[in-house]
């Protein structure tokens, strides 16, 4: 465990009650719930994010964990560059000014900024820098050195061409502080309950329920105007929705059937932002341990075909979802990635034939209850989505409802989000519903190299670290190749043919069953803060649980006037 200079946190003892009768207490008194007895205009003025966390919440800071708390990825620990994924354009210097790389793609050489403090006073260096990319947690096959060159300047030397890794390598590894972190055995599974970082927030107090940060006074780029942001673990949606509605939440991320009903009183306003593609994922390779029926290519293709996403998208995401693609890449921005090999989009009907067809050329025949079984087993496959999470859990009824008529059983299961977290880094599930992050960039190279290569998965009952996020297990020799190839080029044609490859693979082997885009609805509280991301300036990525984006966001905030 990390030992900071400041004092020691408490995680409260206190027993553990759920839902919203533990948030009221922690949110009492006027305005937007300032919690320590001031109302709006005090001193102690908190601004209330939900996030996502579920109680009971689990204190761990760590960057490198596969589940950290939410303000650990760009309100505590940094990257180098921030890529703002909500509009195209050059990365914003964070800990580092300025890079160049080599003319062929092997070398890239980056100056980091000067005069920066670790939360507990110690300097930032280029040796911080150097461990960041070079620990057991954070060191990529692709990565031959990382030499310092000067006080500010460092050197990155590739075994290929890593133009288009950029994102990964500038905007997504985090810097952490090597006079502590080395004293860490064991990187992933470490618990760091008071973290030390450079971002513009330092803990102040957590509890099984909420935690608080605060502005960081020496932070770099200016201390933070909000004097206190609270982070709320709530165990289903209609519980946030509720606390937003009365002014208990100032900012969330959550899909809400009617806007209106929060939105109406002038309080709270919406950014709609939909980027990322909620899926079914599947665990399919047996290879690496997965089991049960989904594992089989023929019945991931028989709940595509059958799945009626025009349904899903209005009984569950009430019309407010896009069209989603099977290529994983956005349907209009990512157009020109798109390879006319396959279907631009994913089927809207069902198509029950045709997926009978497909399971009895596999061997399946129908049993007597109407269920497609083969050597004596039934295809019945469990599905599982977060408890609370209304349009995963809508979605997850239809799909069973829709697979039944089809002759595949669905047994849709709710559980909380930290055991579907559990579930998605050690392999241990059949299906699941669970989106997947879009891209910082118009271009999925992201996607295919961190959802999709083996590189990113581990063997079930391993725990996949943080920043890899193939949970399917999924591996393909043609799909490593394209990815790797596509990271070592700049033409545009090449990355193109590349892609092909990528999505005519995943579009036959559906590791993913793309369902919709999510509409990504952002909530936040206009009344009383000013500096949000909007449509005239959307300089950050809006949901409450965007790492990186959080913190940029939370450091631009002010409370009006």
């Amino acid at each position: 465990m990390i030992r900071s200079t400041a004092r020691k946190r408490l995680l409260t003892a206190a027993a553990l009650v759920t839902g919203v009768s533990l948030l009221a207490s922690a949110c009492t008194g006027g305005g937007n719930g300032e919690g320590e007895g001031e109302g709006n205009g005090g001193e102690a003025r908190v601004l209330n994010v939900w996030a996502g966390t579920q109680t009971p919440m689990v204190a761990n800071f760590n960057p490198y964990a596969p589940n950290p708390l939410h303000v650990t990825n760009g309100g505590i620990y940094e990257p180098l560059f921030f890529y703002n994924r909500a509009e195209a354009g050059d990365p914003t210097p964070r800990l580092g000014e300025s890079y160049e790389w080599s003319e062929d793609g092997t070398e890239l050489t980056v100056k980091i900024r000067e005069g920066v403090k670790w939360s507990d006073g110690e300097d930032f260096t280029v040796e911080d820098v150097i461990f960041s990319y070079t620990n057991d947690a954070a060191k990529r096959d692709y990565l031959n050195t990382i030499e310092k060159v000067d006080e500010s300047t460092v050197k990155f030397t590739f075994n290929g061409a890593q133009f288009t890794s950029a994102v990964q390598i500038l905007g997504t590894t985090l810097m952490v502080p090597e006079h502590l972190f080395k004293e860490v055995s064991d990187l992933i599974t470490f618990t760091n309950d008071e973290p030390v970082g450079t971002g513009p927030f330092t803990l102040d107090t957590i509890t099984n329920a909420t935690y608080t940060v605060v502005p960081n006074e020496d932070y770099w780029g200016g201390e933070p105007s909000l004097g206190k942001v609270r982070f709320l673990a709530l165990d289903k949606n209609q519980s946030a929705q509720d606390l937003l509605a009365t002014g208990k939440i100032d900012w969330t991320t959550m899909f809400i059937a009617d806007p209106e009903t929060v939105t109406g009183g002038g309080q709270v306003s919406l950014l709609n932002t939909p980027q990322d593609p909620t899926t079914i994922m599947s665990c399919s390779n047996a290879a690496l341990g997965c089991a049960g029926p989904p594992t089989a290519r023929a019945a991931r293709q028989a709940v595509n075909l059958r799945v009626d996403r025009g349904e899903i998208n209005e009984k569950a995401f009430s019309g407010h979802a896009a069209v989603a693609s099977p290529s994983l890449a956005l349907v209009g921005r990512d157009d020109r990635w798109i390879s006319s090999e396959i279907e631009k989009e994913s089927p809207q009907e069902s198509d029950p034939a045709e997926a009978a067809k497909v399971l009895e050329a596999a061997g399946y025949t129908k049993g007597a209850d109407g269920i497609f079984e083969k050597d004596g087993q039934k295809l019945s496959v469990d599905l599982i989505s977060v408890d609370g999470w209304s349009d995963h859990n809508a979605a997850g009824d239809l799909i069973a409802q829709q697979a039944l008529e089809a002759g595949v059983q669905i047994n849709h299961v709710k559980i909380t989000q930290q055991e579907m977290s559990d579930a998605r880094t050690s392999g241990n599930y059949q299906m699941m519903i669970s989106g997947i992050t879009g891209t910082s960039l118009d271009d999925p190279f992201a996607i295919y190299r961190q959802w999709l290569t083996t590189e990113y998965t581990t063997p079930v009952g391993e725990t996949i670290e943080a920043g890899r996020f193939n949970f399917p297990r999924y591996s393909n020799p043609l799909v490593d190749e394209a990815v790797a190839t596509a990271a070592g080029t700049n033409d545009e044609d090449a990355k193109k043919a590349a892609y092909a490859t990528v999505q005519k693979e995943i579009a036959r082997d559906l590791p993913y069953i793309a369902l919709v885009v999510n509409p990504t609805m952002s909530f936040v509280n206009t009344k009383d803060y000013t500096g949000w991301p909007s449509e005239d300036d959307m300089y950050a990525f809006p949901p409450s649980w965007a790492t990186i984006s959080n913190g940029v966001i939370l450091s631009q905030l002010e409370p009006a006037s």
